[in-house]
């Protein structure tokens, strides 16, 4: 591990730029055609030609952008978490089963509801997309109550990431009756879903959405003193003062937060949670999280930014971006696979 008074601001400064040139980039480009001038004009407060390029430009390209510079940075962040809590380069937010009990959610309400929640029992009805993200948050949080439940009493993180990918195995089988029992529309959009998308977060539930995100991402910056005693082993954080099991339920609990919230809204988005921590550590040669969370964060909003802009075709389609995130991930694992041994992990 390098020392933390290691200086890679320049670092910060390069992630950050970028960063500000895809966001601005997913502003001025898209399905649509629209005049950079005119972009600029209506962030700027001031009113477009035409009404329609105001409303692309405020109601779609703007949250979508935020919701993809916030999704990345959740992503990559709990990708991060997962890989210093299990010390396993090849942990990610699919691992716990979080990304699973999501999908599990969606199924239900799509294949199994019809697209509804609640009802004359209940005196409250959730339909269409709304139902959807509830659905999965709800499937989400489940899993991670269980999650939890079992690291309180199993001390090994081995028997706790079993348990995990058994839980998620579990959700995945539940997920294939409910689509062998459903009929071919509910399938349909069950499936796209599954293909992930960054324009399911509507302006009025963007607040909700960024809220929930920075309450999961502040947590885990809270938690970077004890993550650089957990690379040293468990036992040697121990006896520097770490509550072991207390950090352990805090990193699966801001881990369910930022997976379950993404999942619920934009589906489940793949290789980014995986791949962006390795980019980090490959640029910089540190594994001291004072930098690499931080970084982690930049880059996974810049990946994820990337990948939006890159979905988006001349002639006005898209892409789904499930079709595009294994590009981008595929070679950085495959990579660290094959020089896992030159590059600085849990040392």
């Amino acid at each position: 591990m390098n020392a933390p008074g290691e200086n890679h601001t320049k670092w910060f400064w390069m992630a950050a730029a970028v960063l500000v040139g895809l966001f601005l980039a997913n502003l001025f480009f898209g399905s649509v055609r629209l005049p950079i001038g005119e972009v600029l004009r209506v962030l700027l407060g001031g009113e477009a030609t035409k009404p329609t390029w105001e409303y692309i430009i405020l109601q779609s390209r703007l949250p979508q952008a935020i919701t993809a510079l916030l999704a990345g940075a959740a992503l990559a962040g709990s990708g991060l978490l997962l890989q210093t809590l299990f010390n396993n380069p090849l942990a990610s937010p699919s691992l716990l089963g979080i990304t699973n009990g999501a999908s599990l959610g969606v199924a239900v309400v799509m294949l199994f509801t019809g697209g509804t929640i609640g009802g004359s029992l209940t005196g409250l009805t959730l339909t269409g997309n709304l139902a959807v993200v509830v659905g999965a948050f709800l499937g989400a949080a489940v899993v991670l109550a269980v999650i939890i439940l079992f690291s309180l009493t199993v001390r090994s993180t081995v028997m706790l990431l079993i348990i995990g990918l058994m839980v998620g195995y579990l959700a995945s089988s539940v997920i294939s009756l409910l689509n062998f029992l459903a009929t071919a529309e509910g399938v349909f959009h069950y499936t796209i879903w599954g293909m992930g998308d960054f324009s399911g977060v509507a302006v009025r539930r963007l607040p909700f959405f960024c809220v929930t995100i920075a309450v999961g991402l502040t947590i885990a910056l809270l938690l970077v003193k004890p993550m650089n005693a957990l690379l040293l082993g468990e036992s040697y954080a121990a006896n520097l003062g770490v509550r072991v099991r207390r950090v352990r339920v805090w990193m699966l609990a801001a881990t369910g937060i930022l997976v379950g919230v993404t999942t619920a809204f934009c589906g489940p988005v793949a290789f980014i949670g995986l791949a962006v921590p390795h980019i980090v550590r490959l640029v910089t040669g540190t594994s001291n999280h004072h930098t690499l969370l931080p970084l982690t964060l930049l880059t996974g909003g810049i990946v994820a930014l990337f990948c939006n802009l890159i979905t988006v075709l001349p002639e006005g389609g898209v892409i789904p971006l499930n079709a595009v995130t294994p590009l981008v991930g595929a070679p950085v694992v495959i990579y660290v696979i094959l020089h896992q041994k030159r590059i600085q992990y849990f040392h």
